[in-house]
């Protein structure tokens, strides 16, 4: 397919000059509009102004130049079908062989806090995917570029055919249509928010861009891919740096977006390990380092080859804790200059930087979801650590403060492990975890099995409520003092009853933090 005119309107002008000069060398014509003619004409390319080819001024300060029958008929006429080659012939108009366009910023300019409501609107761009979809339906005939990154790929064509193969056409039309569909998106999504309309709408439309191809994804045989929301914030997975170490595994991502969820549930300096999507140590203490220190005593041999996270700086003796053992990854808000060094003598080790938002962490946004084959599962981000309202006292014992507040710590770590969930805490560091059995009296056992230090006195956490007594028996028997729940059994009196025959607090949160 041979170019002999072009039309060209972009916002992002980057490279276009010397493409528009490019075209121009090879005797293609050239229709532009607006800042872009105006750009071109400054770069000494020679230019056909639309309203001249079309006959029509731009009016309504720009925003109607490109609807016309002409642009569109240019860019939807098939060349091998006479009817359509004289409705051309009827209008005065020509085929345009090429479309190069790029959209208003949209996307940049409403995720400004700034931005007003009017300014927003007026990013809505009209004219560009209207006449992106003309010429990606027609891509028999058309070409159509929308990412100025194409633009070498397009030269090299060129200038090797004189013009774009099928293949070419038929790839760049899909490009297209994946951007038209993406600018949309982001439309209805910031319509949808302003409007605060329904939490989950009759079609729902997601929008994600890639980051990188990965080797594989949970098994070699299984590929995948990173994506990122747009305009994701700081102090997410998708803002994150990486500073050092191996390629990023699936599996990597998966733990390293739990280590930084459970770290930023806390306010007070927080370090947390993450193994197998679970959490196998988490502790505060104002000490980066003795907050890791103590996460490790939890479970050391489960949090080798693990994720460690920190919701505070990482500095040059935490660094040289986390270099003496393997880790395949650490995720932090910042790194000390010494830091970085110390880390560095394992070359292998990822190291993860997060800028935080200004006024630190931020709960998630938006939905989460999560595919079932041919369908998918939406909801509301859960939110861990948050309480319904203060919670209720269930026994007769009330807790001690101190009891309350290892209760307090046990339940926000709790909301992050795999259900069923039972966690083992003092108020500053988890002693033991129990994840993902299929029954919670099991779950109980595990934890306490898995605990390496003294479990007596110690608060116990369980993300949904006990359907027995015999869990609280376990829990009494191996010197649990306090627990938190959420209740709502049918048992609740059995299990309140034993808490009392035991001489345990237990307090009821009202709310259930499953994790499946």
């Amino acid at each position: 397919m041979k170019i002999q005119r072009a039309l060209i309107s972009v916002f992002d002008k980057r490279g276009l000059a010397d493409v528009a000069r490019f075209l121009s060398q090879r005797s293609v014509e050239i229709l532009s509009s607006g800042g872009t003619a105006r750009h071109l004409e400054e770069a000494g390319v020679p230019v056909v102004p639309v309203e001249e080819y079309t006959g029509s001024p731009e009016v309504m300060e720009g925003r109607v130049k490109t609807l016309h029958p002409k642009v569109h008929a240019g860019l939807l006429a098939r060349r091998n079908r006479d009817g359509d080659v004289r409705d051309l012939e009827r209008l005065g108009a020509r085929p345009i062989d090429l479309l190069i366009v790029n959209f208003y910023p949209f996307e940049t300019v409403s995720a400004r806090p700034d931005a007003s409501r009017e300014e927003v609107i007026e990013m809505i761009d009209i004219g560009g995917p209207a006449m992106v979809r003309a010429a990606s339906k027609n891509h028999a005939f058309v070409g159509v570029v929308v990412d100025p990154s194409d633009y070498p790929a397009l030269q090299e064509e060129i200038a090797r055919t004189g013009g774009l193969e099928e293949s070419t056409r038929r790839r760049l039309a899909l490009r297209a249509f994946r951007e038209t569909s993406r600018y949309d998106a982001l439309v209805q999504s910031y319509l949808g928010r302003e409007q605060n309309s329904e939490a989950h709408p009759d079609h729902l439309v997601a929008v994600f861009d890639k980051v990188q191809d990965l080797r594989y994804g949970e098994n070699p045989h299984q590929s995948a891919a990173f994506y990122r929301e747009p305009s994701a914030p700081d102090g997410t997975l998708a803002s994150a740096r990486v500073l050092q170490g191996k390629e990023l595994s699936y599996n990597n991502l998966l733990d390293l977006d739990s280590a930084w969820r459970l770290a930023l549930s806390f306010e007070d300096t927080c370090a947390a390990i993450i193994k197998h999507n679970n959490p196998c140590g988490a502790a505060l203490d104002p000490s980066p380092e003795k907050a890791f220190d103590r996460a490790l005593e939890c479970d050391p041999i489960s949090a080798f080859g693990g994720i460690v996270a920190f919701n505070r700086e990482v500095g040059a003796s935490t660094a040289e804790r986390l270099v003496a053992s393997f880790y395949e990854a650490v995720i932090a808000p910042a790194f000390s200059d010494e830091a970085e060094e110390r880390l560095r003598k394992k070359e292998n080790l990822r190291v993860l930087h997060v800028p935080l938002p200004d006024g630190g962490p931020r709960r998630p946004r938006g939905r989460d979801l999560r595919r079932v084959t041919g369908g998918l599962l939406v909801q509301d981000w859960d939110q861990p650590g948050l309480l319904a309202e203060e919670p209720r006292l269930a026994t007769r014992r009330e807790p001690t403060p101190e009891e309350r507040q290892a209760m307090r710590f046990a339940w926000t770590v709790a909301a992050h492990v795999k259900s069923n969930a039972i966690v083992l805490a003092r108020a500053d560091r988890t002693v033991g975890i129990g994840a993902g059995q299929m029954s919670r009296v099991d779950s109980v056992k595990l934890a306490a099995m898995k605990a390496r230090s003294d479990i007596q006195g110690c608060a116990l956490a369980s993300d949904a409520f006990f359907p027995f007594r015999d869990s609280i028996d376990e829990a009494a028997r191996v010197g649990v003092r306090c627990i938190i729940q959420p209740g709502g059994s049918r048992r609740d009196k059995e299990v309140i009853a034993a808490c009392d025959e035991h001489g345990m607090a237990m307090l009821f949160t009202g709310r259930r933090h499953f994790r499946h």
